[in-house]
């Protein structure tokens, strides 16, 4: 195993074992985590994360890099978010409607995830300069807001932003046990918006949202309970949606990701593994933090917790890994290929990156190519964005395999 600190974080796209190329984006911060991919106006390729000292320190910002069109190399990041009373997580890009590209992220005080707003910033000369943030989505009754997955625009002109709510309890730290999702939508091009809750959602979030073949779309969730990927479904445009319900597919209480490739065929990355798997337990996603909100990284906060045997709990700490790219024929019905992308144990009982603790391979965004291939970027031990881009050959072999 490699160790982070002997990675090529130069940014450079180098042959990969098992086809394609791959990179190591350069990441000047102690820890980076929650990628997301997205094309920019011009065609350069856009990865936006999170990086600092550690998750729910103040001094976590977001980063953009961008790989230029005919490049092989990612250029040094910019710093897009610096409010040094929140942790600013889980930033997202998207090409809006009007040629605008909106930087969502959000914004929370320490590791209490149920402070948080998100936050939106606009750039309207193709993500070169940026106005200055204003909240999208507040606080407030008692519940954070968090995004992780890419707005849709549905051919309507509707745009739909998925969220998960991190909901308080009374006398409770957050630990996610609340946790529910919703979908808000804007038929304005983003002046006014409506949330349309999901019935049901306990314990699924980071939903994701992909339009259908036949113009229904179908959502994916990462459960709370460690369990199964979670689906749900609308017919009339994301203003109502199904209870959720378990697919056969695994999870481990962590970020999921699935897009379109067109003709039916959905691809997702996730790490295949569940509660079942987990020979050891966390208290929480959050190391402790003191009350100035500076995270103790001296090592590992792991004990045992008090678990209401009458009352379903967040489950923290199952591995992280491998991260494996599987493919629907379907639109998700089905998943009969797959493939694993990179392998390890994936260590995740501490977020300490400062003493090279985790060795997660998490939180992954996947983005088809304008010439068939595509593009995956995660979590690499908390210490590196990696960026994997897998060629149009290598691709149309899953899916004649997929069909």
């Amino acid at each position: 195993m490699t160790a982070t600190s002997e990675l090529p974080a130069d940014g450079r796209l180098r042959p990969r074992r098992g086809g394609g190329w791959a990179a190591y984006l350069p990441t000047p911060t102690v820890q980076c985590h929650a990628a997301n991919l997205a094309w920019l106006p011009g065609g350069d390729l856009a990865c936006v994360w999170f990086g600092g000292t550690q998750e729910g320190v103040a001094d976590i910002s977001v980063h953009l890099s961008r790989l230029p069109a005919g490049s092989d190399t990612w250029l040094d990041p910019v710093v897009l978010s610096g409010d040094p009373t929140r942790s600013e997580q889980n930033p997202v890009l998207f090409s809006a409607p009007g040629g605008q590209v909106w930087l969502l992220y959000t914004a929370q005080v320490a590791g209490n995830q149920d402070t948080s707003e998100v936050r939106r910033r606009v750039s309207r000369d193709g993500g070169r300069s940026w106005e200055p943030p204003t909240v999208l989505f507040p606080a407030g009754g008692g519940r954070g807001v968090f995004v992780r997955q890419p707005p849709v625009v549905l051919a309507s002109g509707r745009i739909l932003v998925p969220v998960f709510n991190c909901v308080s309890v009374p006398g409770e730290r957050w630990v996610g046990n609340e946790d529910t999702s919703s979908v808000w939508w804007s038929d304005d091009g983003g002046q006014t918006w409506t949330e349309a809750a999901v019935p049901g959602s306990l314990g699924c979030v980071h939903m994701g949202v992909v339009v259908r073949q036949d113009g229904s779309l179908w959502a994916s969730f990462r459960s709370r309970w460690a369990d199964w990927i979670w689906e749900s479904t609308s017919t009339d445009d994301g203003t109502t949606w199904t209870e959720p319900t378990p697919t056969p597919l695994p999870n481990n209480n962590s970020s999921i990701q699935a897009v379109a490739l067109g003709g039916g065929v959905l691809a997702l990355v996730s790490n295949p593994t569940s509660a079942a798997d987990a020979t050891e337990r966390r208290v929480s996603l959050y190391d402790e933090i003191d009350d100035e909100g500076i995270r103790e990284v001296d090592g590992p906060q792991v004990a045992e917790p008090q678990i209401d045997p009458d009352r379903q709990t967040a489950f923290w700490g199952v591995p992280r890994a491998p991260l494996r790219l599987s493919l629907s024929p379907d639109d998700g019905r089905s998943w009969p290929v797959f493939l694993d992308l990179e392998t390890g144990d994936g260590y995740c009982m501490s977020n300490n990156s400062r003493d090279g603790l985790n060795r997660e391979l998490s939180y992954p965004s996947v983005l088809p190519g304008p010439d068939g291939d595509l593009h995956v970027a995660f979590t690499y031990h908390r210490r590196a964005i990696k960026h994997v881009h897998l060629p149009a050959d290598l691709v149309a072999g899953l899916l004649a395999a997929a069909r």
